[in-house]
């Protein structure tokens, strides 16, 4: 039988034989970011410095409008590594294990596993969980049935040790506090996975692998070398305000609990310090993405490996007095998502695509057959052609605990969402894409229109 070269045969679409060599088959290397929103160079913000990042964009796709199946970790990575929606997983918070609600589900790296490619983790890919308990880890991570491998790190002695930084919550939230850190980048967490992954890269060879990549910044503690704080001089940077005419949230919808009440007595100081932090994490992270990519390089191995690189969720900074996740807004559901790699274009992708997209796209590439019921459709469409219509809409849900929860979806020019508690949030992004005027009342049968589209989906 001919052997078809693999670039041809993703410029076509055409599935990879599963009796092609080794060494032609292509490799997939996912670099999940968390808590990573649209702060990148390559989406507009021109305040922070993510050089490697906008390098990898210009050579691939960057999709404008990617949306998360539910606005924090565990959820998410559960929903996107297996495919399917939250309410399929049952994952919806992040103390539930994968594995406990469906015991038997495929992931997207035990699809690979067994089918050949070698499996490693090196970081946050799975969500992590466990503490210093080894054995439940490793079941977190999801060993052995994902990975061939997996891994976590720690800061070192050195780079525990804080140069400067605060708490800034006085303890009211443990994990709201900065630290420009003594060491260098392999002292953090960040800097060892990048190492790990070369490390791997280099053992591996021509083995195809599948690699997953979890660099942990900027999720907080907002911990980084001093040098990265240094990028950000000290009220550098632009605070966002809302606007006077913002139309209040539900109950529900932003602002709860414990968080709420601390966010809303920030000090501009406060909110200054936290958006520094968040940059300067944001711009270590980008370094680590830096070496990662330049060892595949200097491996030879770019014109084989599919690039993705993506948030876990988006993130509020300061929009309706929050900083944080989980909420239905945009700037939660949002994050981003870019792909470089054999047959993929470049350019920015408009239109909307779900993160559960990426385990069929994947398998395409690779020419093994998916799980049976999958949620998503395949992203190759906008990957060799960035101007490629996508989805209709995009769906993402939250939970509130005692039984309440909201849905929302997002289509070309509206987001809706509604609340268990009844109440509804329609916002119309033609002409208000921050999502600041609640239009709902004014825009009855657009409401009723979406709400039916939720019901079915």
């Amino acid at each position: 039988m001919r052997i078809l070269h693999p670039i041809l045969v993703v410029l076509g679409i055409v599935a990879f034989p599963l009796c092609i060599p080794a060494a032609t088959k292509p490799n997939i290397l996912l670099i999940a970011v968390d808590d990573l929103r649209d702060t990148l160079g390559c989406y507009g913000n021109t305040a922070v410095k993510t050089p490697n990042i906008d390098a990898l964009a210009a050579r691939g796709v960057v999709f404008d409008r990617a949306y998360v199946q539910y606005p924090v970790c565990n959820p998410s990575r559960s929903s996107f590594l297996t495919g399917l929606r939250p309410d399929q997983t049952h994952v919806t918070d992040n103390t539930t294990m994968l594995r406990s609600k469906r015991p038997n589900v495929m992931t997207l790296p035990q699809s690979l596993k067994k089918s050949g490619w070698h499996s490693a983790a090196f970081g946050k890919i799975f969500h992590l969980g466990g503490g210093r308990n080894a054995e439940l880890k490793n079941q977190w991570m999801d060993l052995p049935r994902s990975w061939h491998s997996a891994q976590a790190f720690e800061a070192t002695d050195t780079g525990k040790r804080k140069l400067a930084g605060r708490d800034l919550t006085n303890g009211k939230l443990k994990w709201c506090h900065w630290g420009a850190m003594d060491g260098g980048d392999d002292d953090q967490p960040d800097g060892q996975i990048a190492s790990a992954v070369i490390a791997k890269m280099e053992e591996l060879g021509d083995q195809p692998w599948m690699i997953g990549c979890g660099f942990m910044k900027p999720h907080d503690p907002f911990l980084a070398p001093a040098k990265y704080f240094d990028l950000y001089p000290e009220d550098s940077l632009k605070l966002h305000r809302d606007p006077a005419n913002q139309t209040p949230a539900p109950p529900l919808a932003v602002g709860f609990g414990a968080f709420g009440e601390t966010f809303r007595a920030f000090t501009d100081t406060e909110r200054m310090e936290f958006l520094r932090a968040y940059y300067a994490c944001t711009s270590f992270m980008d370094a680590q993405v830096g070496r990662v990519l330049e060892a595949l390089d200097r491996l030879g191995l770019r014109e084989r490996t599919l690039v993705i690189l993506l948030g876990d969720h988006g993130y509020h900074l300061g929009e309706r007095e929050w900083w944080n996740k989980n909420t239905l807004f945009d700037r939660s559901c949002r994050a981003p998502l870019i792909v470089s790699g054999p047959g993929v274009g470049t350019g920015h992708a408009r239109g909307l695509v779900e993160f559960i997209d990426l385990f069929p796209t994947v398998t395409e590439l690779c020419g093994i057959d998916p799980p049976h019921g999958l949620a998503g459709t395949s992203l190759w469409p906008q990957l060799k052609d960035p101007q490629s219509p996508g989805k209709d809409a995009a769906f993402t849900i939250v939970t509130r605990g005692a039984g309440q929860r909201g849905d929302s979806i997002r289509t070309d020019r509206w987001r809706y969402t509604e609340w268990s508690d009844g109440t509804r949030e329609l916002y119309d992004h033609d002409a208000d894409p921050e999502e600041t005027v609640n239009v709902v009342e004014s825009n009855q049968q657009v409401a009723s229109e979406l709400s039916a589209r939720l019901g079915n989906r």
